[in-house]
């Protein structure tokens, strides 16, 4: 049984029938409308732009869906344990700055001569030490998340800058090419690699006794304490989980674009974007891996659409900001609603 379902009757008790019942049709109302929304973009993008549906295309936006998707993922797991609060629970603004840290580590250790595997490790550790830093200020120093997270992506964007001197560091192996070549369909090899991760992470985030008191932290935490669950350590290991997320998204970085480059900070947006806009693909508007990947494939299809359309990059940022903003505030009030 997962974790959107284990914790259904525990809000049903704590609110009563009749506004759990009210709370419940208002949320399938919006994850519904927000199917709805995603079917209606697939179909006037595939009226209006060329070669939207084809194969070729739909292996184009899951490649390119698979970096955002796997800092979602690493995203998604810091809301579930750290509660739906952005503020005072669950974020990690130090996500895209990680990921380019630990692409130029991952590609100037193979400028230096290191092989493939060395860099790999190089990168998954730069993003773990990142996650490690993150996890100290929030749950050891007791700093808000979103103050600590947004000090830490600062101190990493700037490390980046010194390690790189602000240039692009090339990178080419054998091993990276593999990553980003495509299978006879056109289908890029990351999209394989974001659907790979994504069922391993929603086997272990939603599906095993750890997962389940990862939700348990985030959404009860008084209930989880006094049942003896280590809140604190629960929330360190997300930060942690979420920096591995963000090694291995830069690992990936350097096979789509053949080394490190500068400006990883604007994958911030669609990153935040995807992880909360993945609530509304859930049951019970809670954070869930598959309601993640969703989410990807949702901004993926709407940037795909605006790119064949030749519409401008402002207006996609500013529909990303725009629907941040519905989903928080519709979230916000069923939330209000059920209490």
């Amino acid at each position: 049984m997962s974790a959107d379902v284990q914790f259904a009757p525990f809000r049903a008790a704590a609110t009563g029938h009749l506004p759990q019942a009210k709370g419940g049709l208002a949320a399938s109302a919006l994850r519904f409308g927000s199917l709805l929304a995603f079917a209606s973009i697939l179909v006037v993008f595939s009226l209006t732009a060329p070669y939207f549906l084809t194969i070729g295309n739909i292996g184009n936006v899951l490649g390119q869906s698979a970096i955002a998707g796997v800092l979602a993922i690493g995203l998604t797991i810091v809301l579930i344990a750290g509660g739906s609060n952005v503020v005072t629970g669950g974020i990690d603004l130090s996500l895209a700055a990680n990921m380019g840290l630990s692409a130029a580590t991952y590609a100037t250790l193979i400028q230096l001569g290191y092989g493939d595997l060395t860099a790999a490790g190089g990168a998954l550790f730069t993003g773990l030490a990142i996650g490690a830093v993150n996890a100290a200020a929030v749950v050891f120093a007791g700093i808000v998340p979103l103050l600590a997270t947004l000090a830490v992506m600062n101190v990493v964007a700037g490390l980046e800058l010194v390690l790189t001197q602000n240039t692009v560091v090339p990178a080419s192996t054998d091993f990276l090419t593999a990553i980003s070549a495509s299978d006879g369909l056109g289908i890029p090899s990351l999209a394989y690699i974001l659907i790979g991760f994504t069922a391993l992470a929603t086997a272990i985030v939603q599906y095993t006794p750890l997962g389940l008191r990862l939700y348990a932290a985030g959404e009860f935490p008084d209930a989880a304490r006094a049942a003896g669950l280590p809140l604190k350590r629960l929330l360190a290991g997300a930060f942690v989980a979420s920096g591995l997320c963000g090694g291995f998204a830069g690992i990936l970085s350097v096979s789509y674009l053949s080394g490190s480059t500068t400006g990883s900070g604007e994958m911030l947006l669609p990153v935040v974007v995807t992880a909360l806009l993945g609530s509304v693909f859930s049951r019970r508007l809670v954070p869930t891996i598959t309601g993640t990947l969703v989410s990807a494939l949702f901004v993926g299809f709407l940037i795909n659409g605006f790119q064949l359309l030749n519409l401008p990059s402002t207006l996609v940022s500013g529909v990303q900001g725009l629907l941040i903003l519905i989903v928080v505030s519709a979230t916000t009030l069923l939330r209000k609603r059920e209490i």
